[in-house]
C-alpha cells in the first residue's frame, strides 16, 4: 500500500456538514498550512447521504474531496453504517438492539442496530454501493473505513439467539455432545433438544458465557468482513480497506477482525496533563480512555499486535476528550510527545478527533483542533508543529517496526471469561477487568523498568511461530492471566522455554481449558513440571503484602489482590510473603528448563515489584536489554524502532516540567533539526519535550 507506507499520514476527521456556517476553503487552507496530508470523511451521516428511504444526496461531499485534492490532502472515505437514520428505525423498529431479551435499547445515540438483521443489511449494502459508485475513483481517496468502532453492544435479539443456537449445533453436532462439553449435568441443565437452550440473560454457566461472548465477536468480524468485501468490489490496488477499532468494545476480537482488513486502525484516547507525568503519581483507572504514560504505549502496542504490523491512528485527542466535567486539554508539548510516542510503536498515521469542535450533540465538548469559535489557537499551533516535524522526518519514520525486550501474551478469550466470572475484586465487588489488571501489572512493570514490549495474541503464537524461532528473537515471554488456553498453546509455551526462552508464568495461566472448564491437572497445567512448582489453593487478598527477596534477585514491592499457594518441587525461590499465614508459600520462583527457564509469579505484583522483577528477568535472559540508551533520570523514556530501510530510530522523551539532557552513546542525526551529535554529546530536552534521532 504505497499510498501510506512511504510517509506518516497526518490530519483529522473532518465534517464540513456539521458546521453552522460555510467555511470549507478556509478550513482546507488551514489544514494545508498545518502540513495535513489526510482527512477522514463521511462515516457519521447516513441521514445526509440518504435523507429518505431510497432518496439519495451524494454530491454534497464532492467540494470537500475536490478541495482536499487540490491542496495535496488525501481522503479516507467512511461508510455510514454505525449510525442509522431515523426513517430506517421507523420502518424497521426490530433492528434496534435488545440489551436484554425483549428489551430494546431505544434510539438517540448511535450503534443501536442489530447488524445481523436482513432489513438493516439490505439498506446498508444499498447506501455503501451508492457511495462507492460515486466516489471510489475520486483521485483524493486513498482508503476506506467501513463502519466505525464496531462491537459496542452485546445483542440479545431473538434472531441473534437463534443464530447462536445454530452455530452451537454446527460446532457440536448434537445436544449430547454439548451436554458433555459444557458439563450441563450441573444444576440439571442437560438439554434434550436444541429448543431447550435458555437465553443468556440469567445464565450462570461459564462455558455458555464464553461461547456467547465469542459468538458476539464473530458477528462483528462477519459484519466488517462483509462490508470490506463490498468495498473491494469498487476499490483499486492502491487503496486500503480498514475499520477503526476501539479496543475496549465488548464484541471485538481484534486479531480475527483485522485478518479481513488491509491495515489495522484504532482510536487511542488518553488522559492528558498530569496523567502523563513521569514518575507517575497514581496508577489511574483504565477504560476506553487510558491513564498514565505506560498505558498510552500499551494501547499502541496492542494496535501493532492485531496484525503484528504498522497501524493507523484514526482518532486520538485533539483537545480534551470526554464530557465537560472531565476536561483536561494537554500541556504545551504533550501533543508532540504522544504523537511521536505512537509513531515509535508503529503508527504510520496520526489523525485527530477532530477538526472542528462541535456546536451541538453529545460530543459538544470533545474538543477539536479548532475551538468553538473556529479560530486557530494554541491547539492548532501545536498540531501544526507536529505536521511540520513529520514532513521533515519523512519516510524514515513511516511504517516503523518497534523494538522489544519483552513479549506479553494478550488473550481476548481470557479477557471475556474473566469479565463474566472475575477472579479479582475491588472492595469485594467483582473486577470485570480482571484479565487486563493482571496483564497491565506486567506491562507497566516492564515500562517502568525502561523495557519495550511486544504484545502477541496466544493464537498468533501457535499459528505463526515455532517456539525456538520465537525464543531467539523474543528471549522473555510473559503468560499471565492466560486462563483460557488450549493444550496446544500451553505445550507451545513449555517448548518455548525448552528451546531457550525465559517463560514468565503468572496467576490463572493454564487453569482452564478452551471451554472455560477447570483442568483436572495440578496447576499450572502442563507447565508445573517445567516451572518446578504447583498449586491447588489460592486466595484473594484485600490488602498489599510486602515481599522479601529470598534468592539472587533483588526484588522490592508488594503482592496485591491474589495469591497462589505454590508448592515448591525443585524451583529456586526468589521472594516470599511477609505474612504469618502466606509466608509458607513462595511468591516468585524460577527454574532452568532445557535451554531456557520458567519463572512463576504467584500474585499480582504492584508497580515496584513488577519493575524490579522484570528488570531481573530480562537481565537473566540470554539477551539482556542494552543499557547504553537507558535514561539516567526517571522522567525520561527511551524507545526505539527500525525503519523500512533498516535504520535505527530513537525517541527520547522528557515527561516532566523540568528540562533535562540525554547523552547519546553513538553518532546520531536529529530528524527534525537535521543536527548531528557525536557520541558523548547531550541532547537538550525542554519541559514536555521529545527528540527523534537516527543512528548514523
Amino acid at each position: 500500500m504505497s499510498t501510506y507506507q512511504d510517509r506518516v499520514l497526518f490530519g483529522a476527521a473532518y465534517y464540513h456538514e456539521y458546521q453552522p456556517t460555510p467555511r470549507l476553503e478556509r478550513d482546507l487552507d488551514l489544514m494545508q498550512a498545518a502540513h495535513f496530508s489526510v482527512i477522514r470523511v463521511g462515516e457519521s451521516v447516513w441521514s445526509t447521504w440518504e435523507p429518505e428511504n431510497g432518496v439519495f444526496d451524494l454530491d454534497w461531499l464532492l467540494p470537500v474531496l475536490d478541495g482536499a485534492h487540490a491542496r495535496g490532502i488525501s481522503v479516507i472515505l467512511g461508510t455510514p453504517t454505525y449510525a442509522a437514520p431515523p426513517w430506517l428505525a421507523r420502518l424497521y423498529p426490530e433492528i434496534n438492539v435488545d440489551r436484554r431479551t425483549g428489551a430494546p435499547m431505544g434510539w438517540g445515540v448511535r450503534q443501536e442496530i442489530d447488524y445481523t438483521h436482513p432489513a438493516f443489511l439490505f439498506h446498508a449494502e444499498r447506501i455503501i454501493r451508492k457511495i462507492m459508485e460515486r466516489y471510489a475513483n475520486h483521485p483524493a481517496v486513498i482508503g476506506f473505513q467501513v463502519d466505525n468502532e464496531p462491537g459496542n453492544e452485546i445483542f440479545y435479539n431473538r434472531g441473534v439467539f437463534q443464530q447462536f443456537t445454530d452455530a452451537l449445533r454446527q460446532q457440536y453436532g448434537t445436544v449430547e455432545a454439548l451436554n458433555e462439553e459444557w458439563g450441563l449435568t450441573y444444576w440439571s441443565h442437560r438439554l434434550s433438544t436444541w429448543a431447550d437452550l435458555w437465553t443468556p440473560d440469567a445464565n450462570a454457566q461459564p462455558q455458555y458465557a464464553l461461547a456467547w461472548r465469542r459468538f458476539q465477536a464473530q458477528l462483528t468480524t462477519s459484519f466488517i468482513s462483509w462490508q470490506a468485501g463490498i468495498v473491494r468490489e469498487y476499490s483499486n490496488d492502491e487503496q486500503f480497506v480498514t475499520t477503526c477499532i476501539s479496543y475496549e468494545r465488548p464484541a471485538v476480537q481484534d486479531e480475527e477482525l483485522t485478518k479481513h482488513l488491509d491495515v489495522t486502525a484504532g482510536n487511542p484516547y488518553y488522559r492528558m496533563q498530569d496523567q502523563l507525568a513521569l514518575p507517575a503519581t497514581s496508577d489511574g483507572n483504565q477504560s476506553w480512555t487510558t491513564s498514565g504514560t505506560w498505558s498510552l504505549y500499551a494501547t499502541a502496542d496492542r494496535m501493532f499486535a492485531s496484525k503484528q504490523s504498522p497501524f493507523l491512528v484514526t482518532e486520538t485527542n485533539a483537545q480534551a476528550i470526554g464530557m465537560p466535567w472531565n476536561n483536561e486539554p494537554a500541556f504545551d508539548g504533550q501533543w508532540r510527545q504522544t504523537a511521536w510516542a505512537l509513531v515509535s510503536r508503529g503508527a504510520t498515521m496520526i489523525e485527530y478527533w477532530h477538526w472542528h469542535t462541535l456546536h451541538f450533540g453529545a460530543e459538544t465538548y470533545w474538543g477539536g483542533v479548532l475551538p468553538h469559535s473556529g479560530e486557530p489557537g494554541r491547539v492548532y499551533a501545536e498540531v501544526a508543529r507536529i505536521g511540520a516535524e513529520f514532513a521533515a522526518a519523512g519516510e524514515l519514520v513511516a511504517s516503523l517496526t518497534p523494538d522489544s525486550d519483552v513479549a506479553i501474551i494478550y488473550s481476548n478469550d481470557s479477557k471475556w471469561a474473566l469479565s463474566e466470572f472475575p477472579q479479582l475484586n475491588h472492595d469485594g465487588e467483582p473486577d470485570r477487568r480482571s484479565f487486563q489488571s493482571i496483564f497491565d501489572s506486567f506491562y507497566q512493570g516492564a515500562f517502568d523498568a525502561g523495557l519495550q514490549t511486544r504484545i502477541i495474541h496466544g493464537s498468533q503464537l501457535t499459528e505463526s511461530y515455532q517456539p525456538a524461532v520465537f525464543a531467539a528473537s523474543h528471549p522473555v515471554l510473559v503468560a499471565a492471566g492466560f486462563s483460557i488456553a488450549s493444550n496446544k498453546q500451553l505445550e507451545w509455551l513449555e517448548n518455548y522455554a525448552d528451546a531457550g526462552g525465559h517463560l514468565i508464568v503468572g496467576i490463572r495461566t493454564g487453569y482452564e481449558d478452551h471451554e472455560a472448564r477447570a483442568r483436572t491437572d495440578r496447576k499450572p497445567a502442563i507447565l508445573s513440571d517445567a516451572a518446578g512448582v504447583w498449586y491447588d489453593e489460592f486466595s484473594t487478598i484485600n490488602t498489599t503484602l510486602p515481599v522479601v527477596s529470598a534468592g539472587e534477585a533483588i526484588l522490592e514491592g508488594n503482592a496485591t489482590r491474589y495469591i497462589d499457594g505454590l508448592q515448591n518441587l525443585d524451583a529456586q525461590v526468589l521472594a516470599t510473603y511477609k505474612h504469618p499465614h502466606f509466608e509458607r508459600w513462595p511468591a516468585i520462583t524460577t527454574r532452568p528448563h532445557g535451554n531456557g527457564r520458567v519463572s512463576y509469579v504467584g500474585t499480582v505484583p504492584d508497580a515496584a515489584l513488577a519493575k524490579s522483577f522484570m528488570t531481573w528477568a530480562v537481565n537473566k535472559s540470554s539477551q539482556p536489554a542494552a543499557k547504553d540508551w537507558k535514561p539516567a533520570i526517571d522522567s525520561q523514556t527511551s524507545s526505539s524502532a527500525t525503519s523500512a530501510s533498516g535504520t535505527k530510530i530513537r525517541f527520547i522523551h522528557n515527561w516532566s516540567w523540568e528540562p533535562s539532557t540525554f547523552t547519546v552513546p553513538v553518532k546520531v542525526r536529529d530528524l527534525v533539526s537535521a543536527e548531528t551529535f557525536e557520541p558523548g554529546e547531550e541532547l537538550y530536552l525542554q519541559a514536555w519535550d521529545v527528540r527523534i534521532v537516527a543512528e548514523l
